[in-house]
């Protein structure tokens, strides 16, 4: 983990050299995982348009074996087996993601006592310098801080970008479940991951949550691409 937060940091100072701000340079690096990506990205859209189009056959398979769960199971194997669908197939680009958010937790993080290489390269900077390379540009005061943290300092109205940011995350979680997915059950269990994804945003430096959210923006605009490109191939038939 320790060579990857190395790898993070140099990137975003490289980043930094080019935009002179940690907040965009967290955006851009953002933008290149997303690149780097993009295979597994198109092949998530991909299942989940799959799984779209093979969702009223998959009812009336469930309804036919509703009282064998074994059945069921074989069953359900078996038909997505011959619809070459893979259920799980969304899974994988979004656990890839967590390797880097862990990596970019400890080196936006730490503790006087445990800084993250970030908190160590503030601190050999002057305090002038020091408050500018926390900032991202008017939007938050400081990266490093985390929402609960700014509120107990600055009360609501200080706390409102970064409060406003720990929406978006959970929003982020959500959204994609919701539009993605007809299955109330599925939906629900996006409300639930939301609303835990609240309380996690709640704690974790402001440049963590930029990095999620901005990711989970790119990630719904290449979905809807995909999604769209696949629906007309499929209307050209």
């Amino acid at each position: 983990m320790q060579a990857l937060e190395n790898a993070l940091f140099g990137i975003l100072n490289y980043f930094y050299g080019w935009v002179h701000d940690y907040g965009f340079a967290i955006v851009l690096l953002t933008v290149a995982v997303r690149i780097v990506m993009l295979p597994l990205t198109v092949k998530q859209a991909k299942s989940m348009h799959e799984l779209q189009r093979i969702q009223p056959k998959l009812k009336e398979l469930q309804e036919k074996y509703k009282n064998n769960k074994e059945k069921l199971q074989e069953e359900t194997l078996k038909f997505y087996q011959e619809h070459k669908v893979n259920p799980f197939g969304g899974c994988l680009p979004t656990l890839l993601q967590f390797p880097v958010l862990i990596a970019l937790y400890r080196t936006l993080g730490g503790t006087p006592e445990k800084p993250g290489l970030f908190l160590k390269h503030i601190a050999s900077l002057g305090a002038a310098e020091a408050e500018a390379a926390k900032r991202f540009w008017v939007i938050l005061p400081d990266l490093t801080k985390t929402p609960k943290v700014v509120y107990g300092e600055a009360g609501l109205v200080g706390a409102l970008p970064y409060l406003l940011l720990v929406v978006l995350f959970g929003l982020s979680v959500y959204v994609p479940q919701a539009t993605q997915s007809k299955d109330r059950q599925q939906r629900m269990i996006g409300l639930y991951m939301a609303v835990m994804m609240l309380f996690f945003g709640w704690s974790v430096p402001a440049g963590v949550l930029v990095y999620w959210v901005t990711s989970s923006i790119l990630q719904i605009a290449q979905q809807y691409a995909v999604v769209r490109v696949y629906s007309e191939k499929e209307v050209a038939k």
